[in-house]
């Protein structure tokens, strides 16, 4: 009897060092995909550029005007619904989606002090609070007009007014959503919020004169989802050649996100308060408060303030926490950035074209996406409004 248990102990770490290795092998391949289209992606770019250059008159050794970033997402999309996604990528590619990207934006907290973080995040409330209450209200009242789902209507308002799908999926359960309508709301923050992403970038840039702040604000204001909101910050960057946009966005768009923690269950109260008493959301549970805190904002926060210390300790005594030299801890921060705007962001854009599927969008009917529309371009509208009365009064 000893001899198989011992037997059985032995090959107890093999087995369960094979089970580790054979999920991680479920990711290595679409998270490659994902590499592979960001890589061919920059290339395309780069040749792209060259080309447009010439054709211009331009020198071909100045910068591409043509984002690599935008050429991955349109090559995802491409791969995705004309080739279609092999199963053995679909989990790398939601891993790179869920994970990667989140990873990278809290590396972006390198980039800047924590006083600028409080300061810019501070200073956009105002703006964020209005595009929030007049997109959520006027979403509402839209679905009213066209008597559609009330609880549809509220899933696309917190989706458009907050945080994109990460909203709809926290806002679902405390207002007991169907599962159609719950992916009518998606359905409608992808459509949107991609073209967004790709349209907003240009608009931006003749709307605000390549200000950094209020091209930031209104990136980070007027797309709905995290996701959409980097690869639209990405874009403006490398076709504009203005990295500030990207802080700026960033942080207006966590500090959006950061609100959930309140707007969700207002929007639930006050959804539940509206309804008859004898509707089928009986059951409806609001998540518990600190549920709802979006883990990658504290992530970004505690690296802005890792940064505020090393370049306090390099400007007091020399060195970065007492270890890095100045040279040091630059070269530091600089590889961490770089980890997080090229690779992580770069690559987790490729993801989100692999992952959208135009097919989803096939018998949904026209109305709920007259909502949609509305409502991101009500936002949208919000934020120039706020933007140009507030936005020179922003100093970062």
């Amino acid at each position: 009897m000893a001899i198989p248990e011992v037997k059985e102990k032995e090959n107890y770490p093999a087995q369960k060092k094979e089970s580790r290795a054979s999920k991680l092998g479920k990711f290595l391949p679409g998270i490659g995909l994902c590499l592979s289209v960001m890589v061919i992606g920059l290339y395309l770019a780069e040749v792209l550029g060259i080309a447009f250059n010439y054709l211009n008159g331009i020198s071909t050794e100045a910068s591409s005007p043509i984002s690599g970033v935008f050429i991955s997402i349109i090559l995802g999309l491409l791969i995705r619904n004309m080739i279609g996604l092999h199963p053995i990528f679909k989990n790398g590619v939601n891993f790179s989606i869920k994970f990667i990207l989140k990873l990278g934006i809290i590396l972006l907290g390198i980039r800047l002090s924590f006083m600028d973080v409080v300061k810019l995040g501070s200073w956009g409330i105002p703006i964020i609070i209005l595009c929030i209450v007049s997109g959520i209200f006027i979403t509402l009242w839209i679905t009213k007009k066209l008597n559609q789902s009330y609880r549809l209507g509220t899933l696309i308002a917190c989706g458009t007014g907050i945080c994109g799908v990460t909203a709809i999926l926290a806002t679902a359960p405390s207002i007991k959503a169907k599962e159609d309508e719950v992916a009518y709301a998606i359905a409608n923050i992808t459509l949107f919020g991609i073209i967004s992403m790709i349209l907003y970038p240009y608009i931006a840039f003749y709307l605000f004169q390549n200000d950094p702040i209020k091209v930031g604000i209104f990136l980070g204001t007027a797309i709905h989802d995290t996701a959409q909101v980097a690869g639209a910050s990405l874009i403006y960057d490398q076709t504009f050649d203005n990295a500030r946009v990207i802080d700026v966005a960033t942080i207006t768009k966590l500090t959006r996100n950061f609100l959930i923690i309140a707007v969700i269950p207002i929007i639930s109260f006050y959804y539940l308060k509206s309804i008859p008493k004898d509707s089928n959301s009986k059951g409806a549970v609001t998540p518990k408060w600190y549920k709802l805190i979006p883990l990658f904002v504290i992530g970004f926060l505690i690296l802005s303030a890792i940064r505020s210390i090393g370049d306090a300790g390099v400007s007091h005594s020399g060195f970065a926490f007492g270890l890095l030299t100045p040279e040091n801890w630059a070269s530091f921060y600089s590889n961490l950035d770089t980890i997080g705007t090229k690779y992580m962001l770069g690559s987790a854009m490729a993801a989100v074209g692999l992952s959208t599927s135009l097919s989803v969008f096939k018998g949904l009917g026209i109305k709920p996406f007259y909502i949609g529309i509305i409502a991101a371009l009500s936002v949208g509208v919000i934020s120039v409004i706020m933007i140009s009365l507030l936005g020179g009064l922003i100093n970062f």
